[in-house]
């Protein structure tokens, strides 16, 4: 049996995604977690095979989740799940060590697919982000200034996005007050914007936010 631990801040999208994989032979949703401090301390006391990570959360998020999961269990596969299906997310993702990127628009087929892969030792990404970024040179779409934040970078600015402030930040990442504040000036030279307003704006007109998330 594959152990499966699902990590979701939405109750309903935690309970239809166990009702999909209960119904599947091979597969024991063993958890669930509802932010990626939960997702952190479940793995711990789980020891999951499979982490289906949802990527954007309260707190630290999907992505620093996926960090720390795989610090405690170095052989966990990490599956993010997502409404983006462009960059930046699948690449950062990635680099954080996800072995699989799957799309929440996907057909439930999909998911299961994508966990069978990953225990086979394989990657996985959805067939239409997989179409996307492979169309992305030769598309008439201005890139997103995103992509060019490191991994930590776009982390902490998803943390602003959400209005945490410095020494929430910190705590949660385990940085001083200072370093976070050094980040965030690094993200607004290299986005070319002056403060956390523009970052937002910044962040929605990309894509990366829906309007209702930072209301």
């Amino acid at each position: 049996m594959i152990k499966v631990l699902i990590v979701d801040n939405h109750q309903m999208v935690r309970f239809g995604t166990r009702r999909l994989l209960e119904d599947e032979s091979g597969l024991q949703i063993v958890g669930e977690a509802s932010s990626g401090e939960e997702a952190i301390e479940a793995v711990d006391a789980l020891n999951p095979q499979v982490v289906l990570m949802d990527v954007q959360m309260p707190g630290i998020g999907g992505l620093e989740a996926t960090r720390r999961c795989l610090r405690i269990a170095p052989d966990v596969k990490v599956i993010a799940l997502s409404m983006h299906d462009g960059e930046p997310f699948p690449s950062k993702l990635f680099e954080a060590g996800a072995k699989g990127y799957v799309s929440k628009r996907s057909d439930p087929e999909e998911l299961i697919l994508a966990i069978r892969k990953v225990m086979a030792g394989q990657r996985y990404i959805s067939t239409d982000i997989a179409q996307n970024l492979a169309l992305r040179p030769f598309a008439e779409v201005q890139q997103s200034p995103f992509e060019q934040l490191s991994g930590r970078e776009m982390q902490i600015a998803l943390m602003v996005i959400r209005g945490m402030g410095a020494a929430e930040m910190g705590k949660k990442l385990i940085l001083s007050p200072k370093t976070v504040n050094s980040y965030r000036y690094r993200i607004f030279e290299k986005l070319d914007i002056k403060n956390d307003v523009e970052l937002t704006k910044l962040a929605i007109q990309h894509g990366l936010l829906e309007t209702e998330s930072v209301a």
